[in-house]
């Protein structure tokens, strides 16, 4: 198959921010997810160029409307990669391609007598650069820019685009994936269900020279949607092109709902007129807020994606923005949220299932991937290959459907069973005893293909990781290459090759700063260090004990220190404790465990990292003086933070 997508192309009115970067991610996750598929695959991005607000923004910086439009759309193309997004092609609408090719379509459509001259009041905003009706306003201001629009009367070229209207709706009742989703597909019908006014397309030089001329007459130039929305075909060489043939039958767009009106009645209008079928689906998203506030340059609240990526990494920002918004609705950015979904979704339930799994194929099969032992499968191991393959089904379904969250919300599912998978399996107990070792080996081979199996599909959400873990799974090679069609069925991992044990992949943030836990200090008092090593804290004032049931959601060792743990526990609120179990435990057997806590000490700092309380441990001596911690818990399941009486 052949897949041809496109983001729009960016008004370069302002420097990148995060909308352009969701429609971007958005767009390049599914051109990876379509070549996954084995598709052949165009993915397109570009710059808007011209335009009265590119002639106001050059002048009050004192510059020529191309000088500031070279700044401005080279800022767009670096902040691509910083993002992992890897377009095909840049296109900007004062390529003199693109020029020739606007040009020669205005005098093609005006050669068919659907071009013609008049005289035309009406309302205009400046901010949208187009005349509005009066049933758009809302309290007399355009909806977009809350101003009133000014009244202009002038002579212009029109395009006769209520010439297309019948035809325009019965293309989108017939078929119902033109819009998608269906919220933006019914308010265009409803748009329609009034006469549609004919396209005001030029703009005097007498008010602006800064756009592309007539062809028909130089006294005007080129109105910005006729110009700009013609970029689509421009790209992929039409009329005459290979690549125009090849692609753009398979035509998708990518946009956000503020420019759905230009993109789904103007642009297919515009098609018509030149004899050529449709794009193939129109996809349009909502808007990010921030801190539940519209994102706007006056408020000051703008999100900056190179800002963003600094701070928190690449794949954690694809990541966010893809869980995070339902695609079509609106949704909230916030730096609290964000690392929320980094400790949560991908230190603790990613990240640690990777690390724990590959440290126990290490640490129990000698680092290479065992052959299952049939005789030891168990029905419970069916049920989880039966949902492993029923994820993959279901992944398929909501990539085809722009479900990017669903997507990832499988997935995560999938996660959470194999962690639970290692918690009810308890390998490290399987590995004192001899005669399991089959049960222990199947165990790993299925954490093995589970985890080849989540590596494949986050390829297109998180590039980055993926291609660690393919790395650390030693499947690099196969899994840059592997189609889904194959690949994503249960039972390609082979066994016998050697897999590489790692760093972690999402290292916590704290959330205090929003920013990596900073290097462990230097301990002032070698009394603190030794009292660190035998895992006491020191509290001033002991009150009423606050012992509560606390989840183990995150365990690693902490450096130079052969006793100590970190654990992140849920007790209800999320907590950090240090614990002096290092010698009795392995991190990755602790995750998912019930613990018992005192929660009301006073948080002490142990080889640079704050404890908020203290884990209780039953401790013996065997015959041979040898210690040995037994962590205390409860017989049976209950909530995080359950108090103890």
């Amino acid at each position: 198959m052949t897949t041809y997508i496109t983001t729009p192309i960016y008004y370069v009115n302002a420097m990148p921010h995060l909308g352009h970067a969701y429609t971007s991610i958005v767009t390049d996750a599914y051109s990876r997810y379509r070549r996954l598929c084995g598709d052949e695959v165009r993915f397109q991005t570009g710059t808007d160029e011209h335009g009265e607000k590119i002639f106001q923004a050059a002048e009050q910086e004192g510059v020529s409307p191309k000088e500031y439009a070279d700044r401005i759309s080279a800022a767009f193309r670096q902040t691509w990669p910083l993002l992992g997004v890897r377009p095909d092609h840049f296109i900007r609408t004062t390529d003199p391609e693109h020029i020739k090719t606007v040009q020669d379509i205005l005098q093609q459509v005006h050669d068919r007598g659907d071009i013609y001259f008049s005289e035309y009041s009406g309302l205009y905003c400046r901010g949208c650069e187009r005349f509005l009706t009066a049933k758009e306003l809302v309290d007399g201001n355009c909806p977009d820019h809350q101003q009133p629009p000014t009244a202009i009367a002038e002579q212009n070229y029109f395009f006769r685009m209520s010439k297309y209207q019948d035809w325009l709706i019965d293309h989108i009742r017939n078929n119902p994936e033109f819009i998608t989703p269906e919220r933006y597909r019914n308010e265009v019908l409803a748009f329609l269900k009034a006469p549609l006014e004919d396209l005001c397309i030029s703009r005097p030089t007498s008010r602006l020279t800064w756009g592309i001329p007539l062809p028909f007459d130089d006294k005007f130039v080129t109105y910005v949607w006729f110009d700009a929305l013609i970029n689509y075909l421009t790209g992929i060489g039409y009329p005459d092109g290979p690549d125009f043939d090849r692609y753009w039958a398979a035509a998708e767009h990518v946009i956000a709902k503020d420019i759905l009106k230009p993109h789904a009645i103007y642009w297919p209008t515009m098609l018509r007129a030149m004899g050529l079928p449709p794009y193939r689906r129109l996809h349009v998203h909502g808007y990010w807020n921030v801190d539940e506030t519209k994102m706007s340059k006056s408020i000051g609240n703008v999100v900056r994606p190179g800002e963003l990526v600094e701070q928190y990494g690449v794949d954690t920002v694809r990541y966010f923005v893809l869980r995070e918004m339902s695609f079509g609705l609106d949704a909230s950015f916030s730096g609290r949220a964000l690392v929320a979904r980094r400790n949560s979704d991908l230190a603790n339930d990613l990240g640690n299932l990777f690390s724990r799994s590959l440290t126990m194929i290490d640490k129990y099969a000698d680092g290479i991937v065992p052959e299952p032992d049939a005789g030891t499968m168990t029905d419970a191991d069916r049920e989880l290959i039966a949902n492993v393959e029923r994820m993959v089904g279901e992944y398929r379904q909501a990539m085809d459907g722009f479900g990017f969250n669903r997507a990832l919300q499988e997935i995560w599912q999938v996660i959470g069973r194999l962690n639970r998978f290692i918690v009810t399996n308890a390998p490290w107990e399987l590995a004192r005893d001899p005669a399991q070792k089959g049960r222990l080996m199947t165990m790993l081979f299925l954490l093995a293909e589970g985890l080849r199996l989540i590596t494949l599909v986050l390829q297109p959400f998180m590039p980055e990781t993926a291609a660690k873990m393919a790395a650390a799974l030693g499947l690099e090679t196969e899994l840059e290459t592997a189609s889904l069609e194959k690949a994503g069925r249960w039972g390609q991992m082979v066994p016998g090759h050697r897999i590489s044990p790692g760093a972690q992949l999402f290292p916590r943030l704290d959330k205090k700063n929003n920013q990596p836990p900073q290097p462990q200090q230097k301990q002032k008092k070698k009394e603190k260090e030794a009292a660190a090593e035998e895992g006491l804290v020191d509290f001033d004032q002991f009150g009423k004990l606050d012992l509560r049931v606390a989840e183990v959601v995150a365990a690693e060792k902490i450096k130079k220190s052969a006793k100590l743990l970190k654990l992140t526990l849920k007790a209800p609120e999320e907590r950090t404790v240090v614990a002096g179990i290092g010698k009795h435990y392995q991190p990755e057997e602790l995750i998912g465990r019930q613990v018992l806590i005192v929660a009301n000490l006073k948080p002490v700092k142990l080889m640079g990292v704050t404890s908020h309380g203290m884990v209780l441990a039953a401790k013996e001596i065997d015959a041979d003086g040898n210690e040995q911690l037994v962590l205390s818990t409860v017989a049976g399941a209950i909530a995080p933070g359950s108090k103890v009486a």
